[in-house]
């Protein structure tokens, strides 16, 4: 196990010592890759200003897992190296769990940005539940095999909201259908940008966002490798760690 201190990449952290330790819930994000100019670009969302959680911050399009997720059809599966990575490090690991957290990346994707990583080639799904019926609507089945697992980090303890989030990553080529008018002033992301990695970089990223912005930074320019080790950030007490998911 590779594990090293980087608690100084994360100054911002303030950590209520009186506030209960809750459990993280499992989250996801997608980082979509647009390889179309000679520096590849990253698709970032600023958060509307008036949410109580990240204000106004530029982070990648995610959310929490729902449980529609566990049941919506699919075309294809993930790659072995992402299914058994998201397996590792869990209480409870489970290949529908694993295939849950890609699906959520995707969903949250569509709700936040409207665009849709789907494929006619399986045929037409017919109506999709919640949150999906877009997918459905386009005749589109989610593509699991569009993403690769890149990235996971756990939100401090003692902090009010804790996420365990997985972080994807997919090419823009993957996207089959685009919905108009999702992002706008009264919606969650108020603009979406698509920023080269130093653009990103010196954007108002949260700590965690940059960081993995970092960690990704070679498989933009040296090409992404599905077998590359996987980062996955997590507190101990009051510092925070990285360990390299081999």
């Amino acid at each position: 196990m590779s594990l090293t201190d980087v608690s100084p990449d994360f100054p911002r952290e303030r950590l209520d010592a009186t506030h209960p330790v809750i459990r993280p819930v499992d989250a996801a994000a997608l980082i979509l890759v647009d390889r179309s100019k000679k520096t590849p670009r990253l698709l970032l969302g600023r958060r509307n200003p008036a949410l109580r959680f990240m204000p106004g911050k530029f982070v990648f399009p995610g959310g929490r897992v729902d449980a529609v997720d566990r049941r919506v059809p699919v075309y294809g599966m993930l790659d072995s190296e992402s299914e058994r990575r998201l397996l590792a490090r869990v209480t409870r690991p489970s290949a529908g769990r694993a295939r849950a957290l890609a699906l959520a990346a995707i969903r949250e994707t569509a709700e936040e940005v409207g665009l849709l990583i789907g494929t006619q080639e399986a045929g037409d799904p017919g109506p999709l539940p919640g949150a999906w019926a877009p997918f459905g609507a386009a005749g589109l089945f989610p593509n699991l095999e569009a993403l690769s697992f890149v990235a996971r980090a756990v939100t401090p303890p003692r902090l009010a909201r804790r996420f365990d989030t997985r972080f994807f990553m997919a090419e823009l080529s993957q996207v089959a259908h685009r919905l108009d008018g999702v992002v706008g002033p009264e919606a969650e992301f108020v603009e979406a940008q698509w920023l080269t990695l130093d653009e990103a970089l010196r954007a108002d990223v949260p700590d965690i966002t940059r960081a993995i912005l970092g960690e990704v930074a070679p498989r933009l320019s040296g090409g992404h490798r599905p077998w590359q080790p996987v980062p996955f950030f997590f507190s101990r007490g009051a510092k925070v760690y990285r360990e390299a998911l081999a």
